[in-house]
């Protein structure tokens, strides 16, 4: 009896011994994952941080009213000499939106790379790959991850707020050439199966009856001016409450050039 009391008694110190380590296991593992996001999250603000001190350093620098068609922009010169997929910046009031726009030759190549083509959860901004900048067709589309630090296009969802987006209803845009105002005209969540993401049209009418959708499914009416013969932009993010995968947030706004 003795025996097989202290037999269960050692039993009972190896199964706590191992539950106690087990969950030891776990706790290291969820804390090198907090480090790590909290690292990542460090180096890209500090990355976006110092690109955008290159870029305002020499933005407006130099009077770019005179110069030739298709001449690169103050600013964005010492930008490409760091990676020549730089093709714009975007700037968004109220929110921490103010960052460079990279292009890659596929939709994949920066959604998890940074500005240097290094390995980032963050990913970088970008332009989709079938978009011209050099020549701005229908729908012009760029895209961002949500990150939970309130970088990168996270900041979007503060349009869903009826009073800051009628308060904050216009952003810029540059791209190389040239510098465009974005004015708002529509906020909304979608699954993927809904093509916003559209960019070729065979018509002006079929562009039109997609601006009608696309208003249709505002969640605020905006008091914008669209014809089919306008462009727009569409900013484009994860929304997690229809689903974790294919749901998103989306922003279109009319694009007018500037200057």
């Amino acid at each position: 009896m003795a025996n097989s009391k202290k037999k269960r008694s050692i039993f009972s110190r190896i199964i706590s011994t191992m539950i106690t380590l087990t969950c030891l296991a776990v706790f290291v593992y969820a804390s090198y994952g907090l480090v790590d996001a909290v690292i990542d999250y460090y180096n890209n603000r500090k990355l976006l941080n110092n690109l955008q001190d290159l870029y305002y350093e020499a933005d407006g620098s130099e009077d770019d009213s005179d110069s030739a068609p298709f001449s690169i922009r103050s600013g964005f010169e010492s930008l490409l000499e760091q990676n020549d997929d730089v093709v714009g910046w975007i700037t968004v009031d109220g929110t921490q939106i103010d960052y460079p726009i990279l292009q890659g030759e596929t939709n994949e190549t920066y959604l998890r790379h940074n500005f240097y083509g290094e390995e980032s959860r963050a990913g970088s901004i970008f332009l989709d790959y079938r978009n011209d900048i050099d020549s701005l067709g229908y729908n012009t589309i760029v895209y961002g991850h949500r990150m939970k630090d309130g970088s990168m296009f996270q900041h979007l969802t503060k349009f869903s707020n009826k009073d800051f987006f009628d308060e904050h209803r216009t952003f810029t845009f540059d791209t190389l050439y040239e510098s465009y105002e974005g004015e708002i005209f529509a906020v909304y969540k979608t699954m993927t199966n809904f093509n916003y993401i559209q960019t070729e049209f065979d018509n002006d009418s079929e562009f039109d009856m997609f601006l009608m959708e696309i208003m249709k499914r505002s969640e605020h009416t905006a008091d914008v001016d669209l014809t089919d013969a306008d462009k727009i932009i569409t900013l484009s993010t994860c929304d997690y409450q229809l689903d974790k995968l294919d749901g998103r947030l989306v922003v279109h706004a009319k694009l007018k050039k500037v200057g």
